[in-house]
């Protein structure tokens, strides 16, 4: 009987589309999501010429950033990124273990990604940018406390250093770039939120990320816009 023929199964790589590394608080989020997977992506930055980058900056959804591509999916949206990669990788551990935990980590990661509009355009992020004093308009005042006592409650009920324990989750990949926010604009913050942006800030992911941006072309007009 004639052996059987091997059969070599190609996989392509995964591709993440994102724009700015200094600006983009989406790309970032969509990267870290990744980097919490352990999913090794090739990076493809958006190309856009000077002329329509402030159009970018401000639609950043109409050309879908971020975007992974892998194995076939297109997945756009960094909730959608996150519960297709802890689909594809459950060993990754990126939603807490416990039920209970995992509703509150879905429900404060859901929180950031559709709300705190008035936080998003008082201070923008700018990863090469640091301020000794900023005036914070007062509208984002409501924001910043509403998510220091997510933060707050978040690191009394599980322990810290991260958001649901000894390990990152979903949720600190969706508010790692506010706690980039809080230290451009000096922002002052209680003990609690001040040890978990530096918690976030050592966190080696976003260390490579923040030296990506530091070392980026600056070919984006930086506008006082979230994207």
């Amino acid at each position: 009987m004639a052996g059987k023929r091997a059969v070599t199964i190609v996989r392509s790589r995964a591709i993440l589309t994102i724009s700015s590394k200094t600006y983009s608080a989406w790309s970032l989020r969509g990267w870290l999501l990744c980097q919490l997977a352990g999913l090794d992506v090739e990076e493809r930055r958006v190309e856009r010429s000077a002329s329509d980058s402030a159009e970018l900056l401000l639609l950043s959804p109409s050309v879908l950033v971020p975007r992974l591509t892998h194995e076939g999916a297109s997945v756009w949206d960094t909730l959608a990124i996150a519960e297709y990669l802890n689909e594809l990788y459950p060993a990754a551990h990126m939603l807490p273990d416990d039920r209970l935990a995992r509703a509150h980590c879905r429900s404060i990661a859901g929180e950031i990604h559709s709300g705190f509009t008035n936080l998003r355009s008082a201070l923008p992020m700018n990863l090469k940018m640091r301020h000794d004093k900023f005036p914070v308009f007062s509208g984002a005042r409501p924001d910043i406390e509403r998510i220091e006592a997510i933060w707050q409650e978040c690191l009394a009920t599980y322990g810290g250093p991260y958001l649901f324990g000894a390990k990152p989750t979903i949720a600190d990949a969706m508010y790692a770039p506010v706690t980039t926010r809080f230290r451009t604009y000096a922002v002052k913050l209680s003990a609690p939120s001040d040890a978990y942006c530096d918690t976030i800030a050592a966190w080696e992911p976003m260390r490579v990320w923040q030296a990506g941006a530091e070392a980026e072309v600056e070919d984006f007009e930086e506008l006082d816009v979230e994207f």
